[in-house]
């Protein structure tokens, strides 16, 4: 029996091996895994930005896309996100466009303002910019992306003269996400005709509040609701659940503690940013995360555990209203093997459940 063809299996990709590796080493690791992942069927790979620090150092997703687009081409390239608060609009748009003509394959790139004080202060801009940034920023795009010489007077940006996009885009490639942190932002997403890109670090009573945010809106204003709808979890596998628990706490505990340094939730008061209130909890609970004992919350929220218990996982993320799945391996700290393993072990004991993709692509090859 054919399986539904609307559910999608792409996987993380970031500068991560074991602790200490140097930054040549690391970026072949994310070779490595664009073509291994490829090769067992994944659709899509998707890149993480992030600056200055040892969490997942990827300064320009973008770039490295054009260099896997050349490498493995039959492998879709997606961004888990793009933060554009800290791009010129113009130059974003064209090196989309750039990118949409050297891959040859569908690009899904999630776009966000971004959460780490300690990046927008090294880029001078102001947090409390980054929604009006973000918008501006999509705006600007679109309209370079529509074939048309065009201008734009904002409040952040200004263009001097009108002036056509080169090089024109395959826009029909182009595929914009907007990332969600709360049912809020599922809203203003949905306004600004974004589907929605979610991590799973919250309660699945809150993510189906997302979705129904982000449905309710869109109904309103009458957009489309058949949408890609991704969704960014952890995938920890083992033969029982016990062991996959083991895994998760030792090979995250570093993961979190590096996480709590860069986002500095002791010195950063998110609570006093406009905009950005609602994470202060978030990030002031960073520290007890990289406790293993205190990781059990959002383990229950990952797809950790034996295959069938991972298939219930992502049933139950289904059934909120999730369609495309990113699976993250790419976790600080994470040798090859394990991470292989995990990409591996996904692709051919939890897959099958859902899409014939995986079998029919291997099956062609």
């Amino acid at each position: 029996m054919s399986r539904p063809d609307h559910i999608h299996f792409g996987y993380t990709v970031a500068p991560v091996d074991r602790a200490g590796s140097d930054d040549d080493a690391l970026y072949r690791e994310c070779l490595a895994d664009c073509e291994y992942g490829h090769a067992l069927g994944y659709d899509s790979a998707w890149f993480l930005e992030h600056h200055f620090t040892d969490y997942f150092p990827t300064p320009s997703p973008l770039l490295f896309m054009a260099h896997v687009a050349a490498r493995v081409p039959g492998l879709s390239l997606g961004t888990a996100v793009l933060v554009t608060p800290w791009y010129h609009p113009l130059r974003f748009a064209e090196e989309v466009a750039m990118l949409s003509l050297l891959s040859e394959q569908p690009l899904h790139l999630g776009i966000g303002r971004g959460t780490a004080k300690l990046e927008y202060d090294a880029w001078g801009v102001d947090m409390e910019e980054a929604r009006e940034r973000f918008a501006e920023c999509l705006e600007i795009t679109r309209l370079a992306h529509a074939g048309k010489p065009f201008r734009f007077e904002g409040k952040h940006f200004r263009m001097g003269r009108e002036v056509p996009m080169r090089p024109a885009p395959h826009a029909e490639r182009i595929n914009f996400y907007g990332a969600i942190g709360s049912p809020g932002s599922a809203e203003i997403m949905a306004d600004l005709d974004l589907p929605p890109m979610v991590v799973a670090n919250f309660p699945h009573h809150i993510q189906a509040q997302v979705i129904e945010a982000w449905e309710n809106r869109t109904r309103a204003r009458g957009g489309a609701l058949d949408r890609d709808r991704p969704i960014m979890v952890q995938a920890w596998i083992a033969d029982t659940d016990e062991e996959a628990q083991a895994l998760v706490r030792h090979w995250a505990q570093p993961f979190f503690a590096l996480q709590a340094r860069h986002y500095q939730p002791d010195e950063s008061a998110y609570q006093d940013i406009k905009g950005y209130e609602q994470f202060a909890k978030f990030f002031g609970n960073l520290k007890r995360m990289a406790d293993p004992e205190q990781m059990g919350p959002w383990v229950d929220l990952q797809f950790v555990g034996s295959p069938a218990t991972v298939r219930r996982q992502v049933q139950a993320y289904l059934d909120i209203g999730f369609n495309r799945f990113i699976v993250q391996v790419a976790t600080y700290g994470v040798p090859r093997a394990v991470r292989h393993g995990m990409l591996r072990r996904f692709a051919e004991e939890v897959v099958p459940e859902f899409t014939d993709r995986f079998q029919d692509m291997n099956t062609t090859e």
